[in-house]
């Protein structure tokens, strides 16, 4: 579904990635673990066209994108829930989905996946009509997912889920993906500093570390090897 060639990136003088590969099946969820500062936002940007590469190509459902501006990546099926959330402050819960839906033109569609958000998320439909800066951070998160869903994604990329999150809520965050990962087909790309919830939830994952790709393999073998378990897992 997605694969990234030898990317570099730089903002300026300073290279944030350095030859990155890495791949993405169709329907899985693979994670990117890194530390503040190791290019996992970064990634994703480059992904999403945010942060223009130096170097490299990224392939998306068999088309290069590398060159392509946001809007016609996101109009591809490829969704990007940034770090922080990013909601709209000063608009309800309910046009931020709608938002979310801007380049959809089938309302039966729209009020179908409107409705699944709310299944998914029943405390959205509950602040319908709230702001969305009114929400607790749990509830822009639910938010910020669900508005990306309004955008017909074949692949969804969600930075630091559980970042700002009360733990009670993060759990629930982690379940919905799994929930979304396996009711609507969708394959996702987890960037997540809580390494052990990522490796839980995903099938395969990579270590990336100053910009670079140091370790990769299947979840499971990540989570028991032991420089992952001492650098991220805290044992």
């Amino acid at each position: 579904m997605l694969e990234i060639s030898d990317l570099s990136v730089a903002y300026g003088a300073i290279k944030a990635l350095h030859g990155v590969s890495l791949r993405v099946p169709p329907g899985s969820i693979v994670t990117l673990i890194g530390a503040n500062g190791a290019g996992t936002s970064t990634t994703l940007r480059a992904i999403s066209g945010l942060a223009k590469s130096s170097s490299g190509r990224i392939r998306y459902d068999g088309q290069d994108i590398t060159a392509l501006p946001p809007h016609r990546i996101v109009s591809r099926g490829l969704c990007h829930v940034p770090e922080g959330r990013m909601v709209f402050a000063n608009l309800s819960v309910q046009e931020n989905l709608q938002m979310g839906a801007y380049l959809q033109r089938d309302r039966a569609w729209i009020a179908a996946q409107t409705d699944y958000v709310f299944s998914l998320f029943p405390r959205l439909q509950e602040r319908c009509q709230q702001l969305a800066g009114t929400l607790s951070g749990g509830e822009q998160q639910m938010l910020a997912i669900g508005r990306a869903l309004l955008g017909r994604p074949k692949f969804l990329m969600l930075d630091e889920p559980s970042l700002g999150i009360a733990p009670l809520l993060v759990k629930t965050i982690f379940e919905k993906i799994v929930e979304i990962n396996r009711s609507q087909g969708l394959t996702i790309l987890l960037v997540e500093q809580n390494a052990n919830l990522a490796l839980e939830v995903s099938s395969y994952g990579y270590v990336l570390e100053t910009g670079k790709v140091i370790l990769e393999g299947p979840s499971a073998e990540l989570k028991a090897n032991p420089q992952v378990q001492a650098a991220y897992l805290g044992i």
